[in-house]
């Protein structure tokens, strides 16, 4: 048998299979695609795959479905990812550039990937082990009050009001503040939060005894900050896409939602592609090692600015996927995502 035509044969029962959810017989092959043989031959060809583990029969109908090893080799076989319109492209760019600020980039982004794809969408928050500080900034707000204002790489911003032992809108305590602004942004701009972390111990010791309070209480809460910053958070949408593909679970989708609700699980999973590169990772049934989700599979990649990944994104959906389309929004979204970080 050709290997050319039996993947021939292959992508159209993936294709078939996506598109109707129904079994696919040879039948139906000759009818939709020019597959330019007889039905012998197709019915050869459908006999090797299955021998092969790339097809199976659910039931006693002579249709069959992919089976992982299939949609696998599918995926492999792919000889490129459709890219999207032109006008998909501009309705994304549009979409994202309206964020204000990081939480809404990453509310648009997540309910975004949801709606073209029809999966339940992931999106890890950037990462602040992979993030530096890029500013701090503190600004009187009356009498003994200051905000106190950390400003990551990623866009992340933490925002404290605290309580200082002396009135800073004096003269004394314009110069202290100003003076502490340039050490606090000295000790840690360029530097990941946890190098900054450590370069804020020796700041308090630079300025005289009777600052030394006001300088303390603002060390104290960017050290806080940076602590509480360090977490990893993410979000999803379009958990109820599932209920759409009921039926493509064996048992129920109760263990797929389970893992969903695990974060611990999603983040490691996205964690692992920012890791490797952030190159576009697809896992498919089994590949995944959580058994909450081997019914399902995972398009996910990183997202960053530059050459930096900071956090994965990607949909989970049952293995009866569009794989090309799903690859390609999930690789345009991380695209415009990471230009949103860079500017």
């Amino acid at each position: 048998m050709s290997e050319d035509r039996r993947l021939r044969v292959l992508r159209a029962i993936v294709q078939d299979y996506v598109h109707t959810s129904e079994p696919v017989g040879s039948k139906a092959l000759l009818e939709r695609h020019h597959l330019g043989v007889s039905a012998a031959t197709v019915r050869n060809d459908m006999a090797a795959l299955e021998e092969d583990g790339l097809i199976a029969a659910p039931h006693t109908s002579a249709g069959r479905v992919p089976t992982d090893a299939g949609y696998r080799l599918f995926v492999d076989r792919l000889s490129q990812i459709k890219p999207m319109s032109t006008a998909e492209q501009r309705a994304i760019a549009h979409f994202l550039e309206g964020a204000v600020d990081l939480d809404d980039v990453v509310d648009r982004t997540v309910r975004l990937l949801a709606s073209l794809t029809r999966q339940v969408a992931v999106v890890q928050y950037p990462s602040l082990s992979r993030s530096s500080v890029r500013h701090v900034e503190l600004v009187p707000i009356g009498g003994e009050r200051l905000l106190v204002v950390l400003i990551t790489t990623t866009g992340r911003v933490e925002q404290r009001v605290i309580e200082v032992p002396g009135d800073l809108t004096t003269e004394d305590g314009e110069r202290v503040l100003s003076a502490l602004r340039t050490e606090l942004n000295a000790a840690t701009t360029g530097r990941t939060l946890a190098d900054a972390s450590t370069e804020l111990a020796g700041v308090t010791e630079r300025f005289e005894a009777d600052a030394r309070p006001v300088v303390r209480a603002v060390v104290g809460a960017l050290e806080d900050s940076l602590v509480e910053e360090r977490e990893e958070r993410l979000v999803l949408a379009g958990t109820a896409n599932l209920a759409r593909a009921g039926g493509d679970f064996t048992a129920s989708i109760g263990p797929v939602l389970e893992a969903l609700e695990e974060h611990v699980v999603l983040l490691r999973l996205l964690g692992t592609v920012a890791e490797q590169g952030g190159s576009l990772a697809v896992r498919i049934g089994h590949e995944n090692p959580y058994a909450g989700l081997q019914s399902t599979s995972m398009v996910s990649t990183g997202y960053g600015s530059g050459a930096d990944l900071v956090a994965g994104l990607g949909v989970v959906g049952p293995t009866r996927m569009d794989y090309p389309s799903t690859m390609a929004a999930v690789r345009a979204v991380a695209t415009y995502v990471s230009r949103i970080l860079a500017d």
